[in-house]
């Protein structure tokens, strides 16, 4: 089996992180797999708002839990046993899971193919991190950690242009010492239809 398919078997979400941050040689190259992913028309739409402040991250990452309100889950439907997510555990206050490197993916409001532009972005650089050792968890609805006062004096600090919005963001970081890798679930029948 090839190296790039044994990373994409191995890779899973991670949503607890050791404190210490990743090294710039390793973000820089993850950035790479995210800048050079497809997008629609080759636009190159997606901007990366790299935040390593854990403070900023924290705050930020609260204020998305608040704003967010995940339908919670049920003894039969939840995201993660081994690693529960804000929708599993109502005690999780941080939506960043206290990830050392949190990237918010920007792109234009009204381009048709944003969120998916962002996606393709994401996996790129969730596959990098992974060969690099590092974990990583993809989180929808960015918008939600900019909507209050404070969100909103972030984008205009970061100098975030008014006419794109907070697609998502993507967590990065070690994965918890001690913690198991989350296993693979095993692959359901009937996704595949020839044709």
């Amino acid at each position: 089996m090839s190296e790039l398919m044994d990373i994409i078997l191995h890779r899973r979400s991670i949503r607890r992180f050791e404190t210490r941050q990743i090294e710039e040689n390793a973000l820089q190259e993850i950035l790479k797999a995210g800048m050079y992913a497809p997008s629609a028309g080759g636009r190159q739409g997606v901007l990366f708002a790299v935040c390593q402040n854990e403070e900023l991250n924290k705050r930020l990452g609260r204020i998305k839990r608040v704003n967010s309100n995940p339908k919670m889950a049920t003894a039969a439907s939840y995201v993660s046993r081994e690693q529960p997510s804000i929708a599993d555990d109502p005690n999780l206050k941080n939506a960043f899971y206290d990830a050392s490197t949190v990237i918010t993916m920007f792109a234009p409001k009204n381009f048709l193919f944003a969120v998916d532009d962002c996606a393709v972005a994401a996996e790129n650089m969730m596959l990098a991190a992974d060969s690099l050792g590092i974990g990583s968890c993809y989180i929808g609805a960015g918008w939600t950690a900019f909507a209050d006062p404070y969100g909103q004096m972030i984008l205009r600090q970061w100098n975030i242009r008014t006419d794109y919005y907070a697609v998502m963001q993507l967590l990065l970081g070690y994965a918890l010492s001690g913690d198991k890798h989350p296993s693979a679930k095993p692959r359901k029948d009937g996704g595949i239809v020839r044709v």
